[in-house]
């Protein structure tokens, strides 16, 4: 636990807030006139009836005849209908938008600036640590964007609250005790100064207490807390890919102990939050009650004096004690509604820390030539890198041109620069020195969105969605059937394609189709293949493309390799240096530098690298004699 430092200024604070709200407005427009109408209806509604019954009781206090009596009776029952019909139905469609549209709306500003921004800024833990303080602040106790949500109906239904208030009660001071009464002294133009400054007084007294007692809360830093309770009661008890080890291994005793433990209880009786509700926090919030409580009586009582003065009938009272009631509660509602804005404003920095990441890499001008020929030529000129706060170099001085058709395999031990050296490729992240050119072009020039689609890519780490297959194989709503079958064929799912229910409709896992079909890990690398194929790419990079497939699979793919790459130029990084004997070069990473280049029989004949790699791996399928 820490307490949040280097508070902000009023002036910070309100300029945080604005700024929340004008990035609510434009994610969620909507939310905004529908809160308005459910608070106003909410706020205002309670006066409807009080008004009309203190008519009513007047009136037949008063001794009113029917005439009098069934039109303010027929006013009331309307009123009070159709004023519940509206706040229910304004209420309803509110709810709906704050609980169906608030959650996606808030990811998907946080999507759309991560898919916006430059990779490198994307790949920064530092990102990374700035998403997870947003979701850890939200999940904590609602504070970031979704707090201003919250805070917006109080802040509306407050305010409405006391201008129905104020309505109601200008009579209250306005109508005199007759003279002659010992309650004259009620008329006094002082007493309505007098009155308001107590409740201002009591209201601000018990805004204070309440402010102090929710400090408990900021200044608590929950989000060690939240991220243990996540990690054991959600992603490890109900992650499905983490439930064999927790049957097998018995993990679920180790992880109720843990829930157990006095170091995780962030809201237990013993916590530091359990301790100060039963002292300091305790006291204060109960002082803000009791401020308000005391004002109240207080009311009562200057009603119930000027009533029985004979300054207004019986009927009155209720209307006059429920507006001021109301006037008190409103105020203290909106004073508390603010001070939790002004809190809140330190727990908006991190959700603008992410959105004001500017982009820095070049986006360039030219577009890339559409070429019939597909003639394209990459080369590394000098090329070295160095990924962001780190000194070490990733990659040093690399060159070497690769052109249209050619397969080469890039291949060496895990941290060699492999990966890095793709990166750079689809220009994910630029080089620190040197250059790549793309037919003898800067690929900074290049229009980014143009020169990304030259590539078709299968990372290690693909991701295929909860989907019709078809979709997957597009990555698109609207798609060629056709063309994905083919493709899906061409990558050697055809067999699986036919025995699905649905052929390219299945959806795949069961996240959203009760239907849906698990796939193997073999299985999604020919559809991430397929989707590849479907992109038709001049360049395509496969990463491992065959490390989760059988080896019947494996020798399918290789076998059909030059029909499915045709005339595109294949880049292949694999650690298995018998699937790269079918490259036209081989380029052998080791400590970010190409230390070798060639065809596999030149490479492996001399002493170096490729054939220490390629003897490693060889003994175990040599066949040994005693």
């Amino acid at each position: 636990m820490s307490e949040k430092k280097n508070r902000m200024t009023l002036k910070e604070a309100f300029a945080a807030t604005r700024r929340g709200y004008s990035i609510l407005w434009r994610v969620m427009p909507e939310f905004f006139p529908a809160s308005l109408a459910k608070n106003a209806l909410t706020a205002l509604s309670p006066y409807i009836p009080l008004y009309f019954t203190a008519r009513l009781v007047n009136a037949v206090a008063g001794g009113g005849g029917g005439k009098e009596v069934w039109p303010l009776l027929a006013a009331l029952l309307l009123s009070t209908a159709l004023a519940g019909a509206a706040q229910a139905a304004a209420s309803c469609r509110a709810n709906v938008i704050e609980e169906a549209r608030s959650i996606p709306a808030r990811l998907r500003l946080l999507m759309e600036k991560l898919l916006d921004m430059d990779f490198q800024d994307t790949d920064d833990p530092k990102t990374k640590d700035l998403i997870d303080q947003i979701m850890e602040n939200e999940q904590w106790a609602s504070w970031g964007l979704v707090k201003l949500q919250y805070r917006f109906d109080e802040l509306v239904e407050a305010v409405l609250r006391i201008a129905g208030a104020l309505a109601l009660s200008v009579s209250l001071f306005t109508l005199p005790v007759p003279q002659g009464s010992p309650l004259t002294v009620l008329n006094s133009p002082w007493c309505l100064p007098a009155m308001l400054a107590l409740m201002g007084a009591a209201v601000a007294l018990s805004a204070l207490c309440y402010s102090r007692a929710q400090t408990f809360w900021s200044a608590l830093d929950g989000s060690f807390f939240n991220r243990a309770f996540t990690a054991l009661c959600g992603h490890a008890q109900f992650n499905r890919s983490a439930s064999t080890d927790i049957r097998i291994y018995a993990q679920d005793r180790f992880l109720l102990q843990k829930e157990d433990d006095p170091a995780l209880d962030g809201f237990g009786p013993n916590s530091a939050i359990g301790r100060a509700s039963r002292g300091p926090r305790g006291l204060l919030m109960a002082a803000s009650e009791g401020v308000v409580r005391t004002y109240s009586g207080v009311v009562y009582l200057f009603v119930g004096l000027k009533a029985l003065g004979g300054a207004f009938g019986v009927g009155s009272i209720a209307q006059y004690v429920g507006a001021l009631a109301g006037l008190s509660k409103g105020a203290a509602d909106l004073l508390s509604a603010l001070s939790d804005l002004l809190k809140n404003a330190e727990f908006l920095q991190p959700t603008f820390q992410l959105l004001d990441i500017p982009n820095h890499m070049y986006q360039g001008s030219l577009t890339t030539e559409k070429r019939s020929d597909r003639n394209y030529e990459i080369e590394f000129r000098d090329v070295s890198f160095r990924y962001p706060n780190t000194d070490a170099w990733a990659l040093r001085h690399v060159s070497m041109k690769f052109k249209v058709g050619q397969r080469l395999a890039v291949v060496g031990e895990n941290g060699s620069g492999k990966t890095t050296f793709i990166k750079l490729l689809c220009r994910l992240y630029d080089p620190t020195e040197g250059v790549i050119l793309l037919n003898g072009i800067d690929i900074r020039k290049y229009r980014y969105d143009d020169y990304l689609a030259l590539f078709s890519v299968v990372f290690q780490d693909f991701k295929l969605l909860s989907q019709p297959l078809g979709k997957n194989v597009a990555a698109s709503e609207e798609y060629d059937r056709a063309r994905a079958e083919e493709c899906l064929r061409r990558a050697g799912f055809g067999a699986r394609l036919d025995q699905l229910p649905e052929g390219l409709d299945t959806c795949l896992y069961r996240d959203f189709d009760e239907n849906g079909v698990e796939i193997s890990g073999g299985e999604a690398q020919k559809i991430a293949l397929a989707r590849v194929l479907y992109q038709d790419a001049p360049f395509i990079v496969l990463d491992e493309p065959t490390a989760a497939l059988d080896p019947e699979a494996e020798a399918e793919v290789y076998t059909k390799f030059n029909d499915i790459v045709e005339d595109k130029t294949a880049i292949y990084i694999s650690h298995r240096l018998s699937s790269c004997r079918f490259c036209d070069e081989i380029a052998v990473f080791d400590g970010g530098r190409v230390v070798q280049q060639g065809v596999h029989d030149g490479l492996v004949e001399p002493q170096g690298k490729y054939r220490s790699l390629w003897e490693a791996q060889a003994q175990y399928y040599q066949k040994r004699e005693e």
